[in-house]
């Protein structure tokens, strides 16, 4: 049995069903990992997440933000659907409930001690080791399942910016979600910088990748994650950032997980400009 991470989809379901082909993924024998941001930007959303939801005895998915994006658009009124997305066919789907349920029920992180992996969609801070990452998001698990709606409502913000376990309520949701989802960078005491979304090289000090922070908490888990498209694949620093910028007009990228090889990229067609947010 194979076990293959693939990341950011985002609405590109051509490119992913190249991808399976690629590899000759086999429903009966081999395993996925998804990075989240299954959906928005890319041409067919709609049908990317069926295909996903199709394969969901064979797979794994962690949410990512713009996956919470289509959450928060179609089951509560605290977010609208913004320029460059690409939601609506789903938005009108008859079979939009099952698969925003099957959705909403995601991990926003899985780790598989066999395996020696960890799956998240974008990073995590500093004084976060596995128990915490893990204990954090299950935390925002539950309140998807106890009072979704009122966690989209409070989800939204780039505050509080550094962890402490004296968080409570939804500033701690939401320092947890915005972690998960949507971190790149943070100082070496663990603030997030949530705004920034270029390349390092382009960033200056104090700022630098969540995975470079000397004497992060998590630096022995190996780490596999996407959302960043401008870092490219990055497989150093215990991290396997697989997010090769498919809707910009990169590639789709796979990884074997349970034996050693070479990432394996599938081109894809520019479907939104840089800058589109």
């Amino acid at each position: 049995m194979a076990t293959y991470a693939i990341g950011d989809v985002q609405g590109c379901d051509e490119e992913l069903s190249a991808v399976l082909e690629r590899i000759r993924f086999r429903p009966d024998r081999d395993r996925l990992w998804l990075t989240g941001d299954i959906v928005n930007r890319g041409p067919r959303s709609l049908a990317a997440l069926r295909h996903v939801h199709a394969l969901r005895d064979n797979l794994v998915v962690v949410l990512g933000n713009h996956d919470l994006h289509l959450l928060a658009v179609a089951r509560s009124s605290a977010r609208r659907l913004k320029r460059g997305d690409t939601l609506d066919d789903i938005l009108a789907a008859q079979d939009r409930e099952q698969l925003l349920d099957w959705l909403q029920a995601c991990p926003l992180l899985h780790h598989d001690d066999e395996l020696g992996f960890t799956l998240i969609h974008a990073g995590m801070p500093p004084q976060w080791d596995l128990a915490t990452a893990a204990t954090a998001a299950h935390e925002v698990e539950r309140a998807l399942t106890v009072d979704a709606e009122s966690l989209y409502e409070h989800m939204y913000g780039d505050q509080p910016d550094c962890w402490s376990d004296s968080l409570v309520g939804y500033e701690r949701l939401r320092f947890i979600v915005n972690c998960l989802t949507r971190l790149r960078y943070c100082d070496a005491e663990g603030r997030v910088n949530l705004r920034i979304k270029e390349s390092p090289d382009a960033v200056r000090a104090p700022w630098m990748p969540w995975f470079r922070v000397p004497q992060r908490r998590s630096r022995e888990l190996r780490i596999v994650c996407g959302h960043w498209s401008t870092l490219g694949v990055y497989l150093k620093d215990n991290v396997f950032g697989i997010d090769a910028g498919c809707v910009w007009g990169g590639s789709l990228c796979t990884l074997r997980l349970d034996e050693p090889g070479e990432p394996i990229l599938v081109g894809c067609g520019q479907y939104q400009q840089p800058g589109t947010d």
